[in-house]
């Protein structure tokens, strides 16, 4: 995080939207707003936040991560 009126202050959050657009709200229209929502709920709690791999993580899954880091702290 930054300080105040710096640039890294909406970075992850802008991150996150860009990629959001690109990847599912460009791709299609939608019927109704709440498909629209139904639609990224979907993406975001069934790829995005599970599945996909973060470069943070060392490029793996959040799940991986969680996993890998519940299995060391049991290991203690």
């Amino acid at each position: 995080m930054g300080s105040v009126g710096d640039a890294y202050d909406n970075a992850m959050a802008e991150s996150f939207f860009s990629t959001l657009e690109a990847e599912l709200l460009s791709r299609r229209r939608f019927a109704s707003q709440a498909e629209a929502r139904m639609a990224c709920f979907s993406y975001i709690e069934g790829w995005y936040n599970p599945a996909r791999l973060h470069s943070g993580l060392g490029y793996r899954s959040p799940a991986t991560y969680e996993a890998d880091m519940h299995a060391i702290m049991t290991d203690n």
